[in-house]
C-alpha cells in the first residue's frame, strides 16, 4: 500500500495532538504549548512538550520526539498501517486501498505541486508584462505597496481561453484539469478557469501553492468578484485558511489570530502591519477552521464587516463553533462600523484605531444574546417567547455540559431582566396591574410623614411568614416536577434578583433540572440547596397522588402569584408613602392595590381548600371501599 506524503500531511493537518495526547496523559497549558511528566520515563518535573502549532511532541529529558502516527505506535504499540488506519478512521479519512496503481497516483499528485508553482511563477510574470497594466493600476489604486504585491504573490490571468494552457505545454493537460487550472467540458476544449482576473496564491502550511484566488477589476452584473480553485486533491476549501503559514508566525507572538472576511482584508492588514490574520475560503467558517484557528489561539478573534452581511457571517460562525466549544476555547468578535471594511477603516483611522476595535472584542454569548435580541421587533407576549426559544435552542446545539448549563443560565438571565424589567416604583402610574393611574402631580422634594405603625406593617407585610411558605413552596413543588423549571425559568431569575439565598435556589434548580425527578424520588439531594417544604401546606403540586396536570396548573398559578404579590406591596409601600402629598390619590391606589392583594390571598386560598376537598374525597372513597371486605370478614 502506498501512502502519498501529501495524503499523509493531510491526515496528521486533522488531528489535534494534544487532544489524542490528553487521552492518558494529563497536559497543562504552557504559553503556546502543552507539558507534562513524560509518559516515557519516570521524572518528577514536567520536560515533555506537545505543539500542536507544529504537530510534534518532544521530551527534553529522554529525547522521544514524534508526531501523531509516532504517538499511536509508541504508547498504543500499534504497527504503522494500523496506527495510520486508528487515525484516519477518527479524521473522517479513507485509507487508500491496495492498487498497484497508487505509487503512479501519489507521483501524480506531487507534479501537481509542481504544476501550481509553475502556473503561480506565470501569473507573476503576466502582471509584470505590458499585458498586466489594468491591474497593476488596480492594485496601485487598492494602495498596495510593492513589497506587498511582491510579498503575497499578486499576479496576473490575461482575458484569454487557451493562454495558460500554452503557457504550461510542458504539462500534461490531464493535470492542469485536476489542478483547477483548465475547465473541461464536454466536447469542448478545455479552456482556462481564471481569466481576467488578479491573482492570489492560496498555500498551505508548507508554504506550497496549492489553490488559487481571483478577482475581477471592475465589479459586473452576473460575474462572480471572486473566484477561487475548486476543490483538488491539493486543496479543500472546508479545511484550508488564507495566509495560515505566515499568521502562524505571528500568532505565537501576539498569542492571537484575526479571522477575517476575504484575503484581500487579510493583505490590508499585513500591510497595517497586523500580521496574525487568515479567512476563510469565501465560504462561512467550518468545524475544521475552528479546530486550525484553536491551534495558534484559545480565543480567535472573528472581526467582520458591520453591514448585515457581515453580521450573518458571525452568527454563522457562531453557530459551528457552539457544538464544539470546551474549556478554555471560544470565539470573539470585532464588527466594524458599518460600511467599512478593514481597509477602509484603516485609512480612514489608522492602525490605532484597528488596534482600539482589536483590543475590545465581544464573546460569543455577547453576539448570540445581542443577534437575537435585535432579530426583529418585540412589541408582543410571543415575540418576547420567540426570543426565549431562539436563545435557549442555541444553548441546545452546545455539546459540552458545563458549557451548555452556564451559557444557559447566563442567557436566560439577559432575557428574566429584558422580559422583565424591574419596576421604578418611585414614578408615579407605573404599576400596571392594579390598572390605576393617578394624574396628580407628585412632589419628590417635598417631605414625606410615613406613620410609624404604618411602616411596621408593611415591613411585616413584604417580609413575612406568608411569601417565605409561597416561595418555598414554589421551589419544592418546581423540584418535584423538573419538567417545569425551565418554563417559569425567567419569572424566577427576576424575582431573585437582589436576594442571595433565593438565587441561589433558583440556579440550583436551573442547573440541575436534567438530574431531578418527578415526585421527588431524584438521585441528588435538595435538602442542601432548598427551603423545607411547608409542613402544613396543601399545594397539589407539593401532594403525593395528585393529578400531574392539576399540580401544573397550580404550580403555574403559584409562580404568577409570587412574582406579582411582591409588585404590589411595594406598590402598596409608596403609596402610603404619599399619603401626605396626596392623600386622596394614594388612599385610591392604595385600596386598589389591596383589593388585588386580597384577591391573590383568595386564590391561594381557594387552591387550598380546593385540594383539601379533595382529598377527604379520595378518603370518603377509601372508607367506603373497605366496608364491603369489613362484612365480609365479619361473616
Amino acid at each position: 500500500m502506498a501512502l502519498s506524503p501529501q495524503w499523509l500531511d493531510e491526515l496528521k493537518g486533522r488531528i489535534t495532538l494534544s487532544t489524542l495526547i490528553q487521552r492518558t496523559v494529563k497536559l497543562q497549558r504552557a504559553g503556546r504549548e502543552w507539558k507534562a511528566c513524560c509518559p516515557f520515563h519516570t521524572e518528577n518535573t514536567p520536560s515533555f512538550y506537545v505543539n500542536d502549532q507544529k504537530g510534534f511532541y518532544h521530551c527534553f529529558g529522554c529525547q522521544q520526539h514524534g508526531g501523531a502516527i509516532d504517538w499511536m505506535m509508541e504508547q498504543h504499540g500499534l504497527p504503522f498501517m494500523d496506527a495510520v488506519k486508528e487515525l484516519a478512521s477518527e479524521a473522517g479519512m479513507e485509507v487508500p486501498a491496495p492498487d498497484p496503481r497508487a505509487a503512479q497516483r501519489a507521483e501524480q499528485r506531487a507534479t501537481l505541486h509542481d504544476v501550481m508553482a509553475a502556473a503561480q511563477e506565470w501569473f507573476v510574470s503576466q502582471l509584470a508584462s505590458p499585458a498586466g497594466q489594468q491591474a497593476r493600476a488596480y492594485l496601485e489604486r487598492r494602495g498596495f505597496s510593492e513589497h506587498t504585491i511582491r510579498r503575497f504573490g499578486f499576479g496576473w490571468a490575461p482575458d484569454d481561453k487557451q493562454a495558460i494552457k500554452k503557457a504550461l505545454e510542458e504539462f500534461d493537460e490531464r493535470l492542469l484539469i485536476e489542478a483547477g487550472l483548465l475547465i473541461e467540458v464536454e466536447n469542448k476544449v478545455p479552456y482556462a478557469r481564471f481569466r481576467g482576473r488578479v491573482m492570489l496564491p492560496i498555500q498551505d502550511a508548507r508554504e506550497r501553492v496549492i489553490a488559487f484566488g481571483g478577482r475581477i477589476l471592475q465589479d459586473r452584473d452576473g460575474v462572480a468578484k471572486y473566484l477561487n480553485s475548486p476543490d483538488t486533491p491539493l486543496f479543500d476549501k472546508g479545511r484550508t485558511l488564507y495566509n495560515l503559514h505566515r499568521a502562524a508566525t505571528a500568532s505565537r507572538k501576539t498569542d492571537r489570530v484575526i479571522v477575517a472576511e476575504g484575503y484581500m482584508d487579510v493583505i490590508a492588514l499585513a500591510a497595517a502591519g497586523i500580521e496574525d490574520a487568515v479567512a476563510p475560503m469565501g465560504t462561512a467558517l467550518t468545524e475544521q477552521q475552528i479546530e486550525l484557528l484553536w491551534r495558534m489561539a484559545d480565543k480567535p478573534v472573528l472581526c467582520f464587516d458591520g453591514d448585515k452581511a457581515g453580521t450573518r457571517a458571525a452568527m454563522r460562525a457562531a453557530e459551528r463553533a457552539l457544538p464544539l466549544l470546551r474549556p478554555g476555547h471560544s470565539l470573539r468578535v470585532v464588527q466594524l462600523p458599518a460600511g467599512l471594511d478593514p481597509d477602509d477603516l484603516i485609512k480612514r483611522d489608522g492602525c490605532k484605531g484597528m488596534d482600539r476595535l482589536l483590543e475590545e472584542p465581544k464573546s460569543l454569548l455577547d453576539l448570540v444574546w445581542e443577534h437575537e435580541r435585535d432579530a426583529s421587533p418585540l412589541a408582543s407576549p410571543e415575540d418576547k417567547a420567540g426570543l426565549k426559544a431562539r436563545l435557549i435552542g442555541h444553548t441546545e446545539a452546545i455539546q459540552h455540559p458545563d458549557i451548555r448549563s452556564l451559557y444557559r443560565r447566563e442567557l436566560l438571565d439577559r432575557y428574566g431582566t429584558f422580559a422583565y424589567p424591574p419596576r421604578d416604583f418611585q414614578k408615579r402610574g407605573e404599576f400596571q396591574k392594579g390598572g390605576f393611574r393617578s394624574n396628580r402631580p407628585f412632589d419628590r422634594n417635598a417631605p414625606q410623614r410615613t406613620p410609624p405603625h404604618v411602616t411596621q406593617r408593611l415591613r411585616r407585610a413584604t417580609t413575612g411568614a406568608f411569601r417565605d411558605m409561597l416561595t418555598s413552596a414554589v421551589l419544592n413543588g418546581l423540584a418535584r416536577h423538573p419538567g417545569e423549571i425551565h418554563r417559569h425559568a425567567d419569572a424566577l431569575l427576576g424575582l431573585s434578583t437582589g436576594d442571595a439565598k433565593l438565587a441561589q435556589a433558583v440556579n440550583f434548580l436551573l442547573d440541575h433540572a436534567q438530574e431531578l425527578e418527578a415526585s421527588g424520588n431524584s438521585p441528588i439531594s435538595v435538602s442542601d440547596s432548598l427551603p423545607p417544604a411547608p409542613d402544613n401546606t396543601r399545594f397539589s403540586f407539593l401532594m403525593e397522588g395528585s393529578d400531574p396536570n392539576e399540580a401544573r396548573e397550580d404550580l403555574a398559578e403559584a409562580v404568577a402569584l409570587l412574582v406579582e404579590r411582591p409588585a404590589l406591596e411595594a406598590a402598596i409601600a409608596e403609596a402610603t408613602r404619599r399619603f401626605d402629598s396626596d392623600p386622596e390619590g394614594a388612599f385610591a391606589e392604595q385600596q386598589r392595590l389591596r383589593k388585588r392583594k386580597l384577591e391573590i390571598d383568595s386564590r391561594l386560598g381557594q387552591m387550598a381548600r380546593k385540594r383539601a376537598a379533595s382529598q377527604a374525597l379520595e378518603t370518603q372513597d377509601e372508607e367506603a371501599g373497605e366496608l364491603p371486605v369489613t362484612e365480609q370478614e365479619t361473616d
